[in-house]
């Protein structure tokens, strides 16, 4: 199954940067300054191109941590880490405020630095990370679900947009296959979005099929949300980056 998956995602190193770079505008605006970000009502640091999430030691929440795997990564690959990263026991900063005030300190500059400095190593992590995700897909849509959600993911990967919506939307909103990513019992990841899809979608066809779906996946999710988390404040960004699959 892995196998399957590395041979849909067939990308030459521009085509991965052109797909970090849109993630870095979808995510940061395409600032450095929006590498190192904290959203209002988490609990967490959003980091990166792809905004990875790295929670506080000894805090969890239900989504899933992508930043120390990213760290991990960079180290794979030989990049010297900043202090901050090493060892790697949680955010240091504990709280929104306290990583606000903490904005020009010196270890939130080398942080930034060395963010900025490895936005290519970045998108090929994010590229990664989709080819790992079929496989837990077709783990999780259980035996008779695996041909039609290989199928599809084969489709929409068949172009370098449809592979940016791929890498996009799973460093968005996840695999689907996490039990804690879920709002009464339903799903808003990659998993869910190529269910959802239309059967014979083809071409061009099949990333309209995929972009409608993910917005009928995002809309159930806020529906589902737990008022408190006002979700609805997200819609129109989410789809307005859903949009970009499409082109518009």
């Amino acid at each position: 199954m892995a196998d399957s998956a590395r041979a849909a995602i067939n990308l030459t190193p521009a085509e991965t940067r052109r797909i970090g770079n849109r993630i870095w505008q979808n995510e940061c605006g395409g600032t450095v300054a929006g590498l190192t970000s904290w959203n209002a009502g988490e609990n967490f640091a959003s980091l990166g191109i792809g905004h990875f999430i790295w929670y506080p030691k000894d805090v969890r929440g239900p989504f899933d941590e992508s930043f120390p795997k990213f760290v991990e990564f960079a180290r794979s690959h030989g990049v010297k880490l900043p202090v901050v990263l090493s060892p790697l026991e949680g955010c240091p900063w504990k709280s929104r405020t306290e990583f606000d005030h903490a904005s020009q300190s010196p270890p939130m500059k080398e942080l930034r630095a060395f963010l900025a400095r490895t936005v290519d190593l970045q998108a090929e992590f994010l590229v990664h990370r989709l080819r790992d995700a079929l496989p837990k897909m077709l783990a999780e849509g259980g035996a008779s679900n695996h041909a039609q959600v290989q199928e599809r993911f084969d489709r929409v990967a068949s172009t370098a947009m449809g592979c940016y919506a791929l890498v996009d939307y799973v460093n968005f909103k996840g695999e689907g296959v996490l039990a804690t990513e879920r709002y009464a019992g339903q799903g808003w990841g990659l998993l869910q979005v190529l269910e959802g899809m239309t059967q014979d979608a083809t071409g061009r066809d099949a990333l309209k099929s995929f972009a409608e779906s993910a917005k009928t996946v995002l809309k159930n999710r806020v529906r589902n949300s737990p008022p408190g988390r006002n979700e609805a404040r997200w819609v129109p960004g989410w789809l307005k980056r859903v949009n970009t699959y499409v082109g518009s």
